[in-house]
């Protein structure tokens, strides 16, 4: 019995992956759906789009062309937010840093350099001194910086992202909540359509990210 109910399994398995489609994204399998939906910022009959990401994650920073260029495509269908996720936990210098650019205005400016710092010239910015060494080494005043970094929005912000980790339900990066309810990521776009190639996945993930969008926008 037990290796019938196997082929049975296995057969309907093989049979749910071929149905597998990312423009037609399946709940429990291209994302899940939270069951408590968080609250959003977006206005009207906007869509909110919130990005966990981590400036070291290699598959982050794979992901933001793509993702920049979707952001551009959708326009004013949209509002989109990042978080860093604090995986160093509650004073994570990474998510930090974020705050920091993000309360000094610098946040368009400098979020690509730190990518291209981490990834391209390999600099270690994990630790509190290496990045504020490093915002110092690439033109942004250090006493001007340090005031953002210290001050009590920034901390007040950083002690609250392992709230919103927990709200969100999210165990990694780069994770994607559409309308404060659809959780989708590139990883499990890849599973649900055994996709292995970077390039299908980022179009596989652009396609559900659309899908998500339009069924949240229609509901409004």
């Amino acid at each position: 019995m037990r290796s019938l109910h196997a082929a049975l399994l296995g057969a309907a398995l093989v049979a749910g992956f071929a149905n597998a489609s990312p423009l037609e994204p399946r709940n429990g399998a291209e994302y899940t759906t939270l069951a408590a939906p968080q609250p959003t910022q977006a206005v009207g009959k906007k869509v909110e789009v919130v990005e966990f990401f981590a400036y070291h994650c290699p598959a982050c920073n794979a992901l933001e062309p793509t993702l920049n260029a979707w952001i551009k495509k959708q326009g004013d269908n949209i509002v989109v937010r990042r978080i860093h996720y604090p995986f160093q936990g509650p004073l994570d210098p990474e998510a930090r840093l974020f705050l920091t650019l993000e309360a000094m205005g610098k946040l368009d400016e400098y979020h690509q350099r730190v990518f291209r710092a981490v990834h391209v010239e390999r600099k270690r910015l994990l630790r509190d001194e290496d990045i504020i060494a490093w915002a110092n080494s690439n033109g942004l005043d250090k006493a001007t910086f340090m005031q953002a970094w210290n001050s009590f929005g920034v901390t007040t912000k950083l002690r609250r992202l392992a709230q919103q980790v927990q709200a969100y339900k999210v165990g990694g990066t780069p994770t994607i909540i559409i309308d404060g309810k659809y959780v989708t990521s590139p990883d499990l776009v890849a599973d649900a359509n055994r996709i292995d190639a970077p390039a299908p996945v980022m179009q596989a993930t652009t396609q559900v990210l659309d899908a998500l969008v339009a069924r949240a926008a229609a509901g409004k």
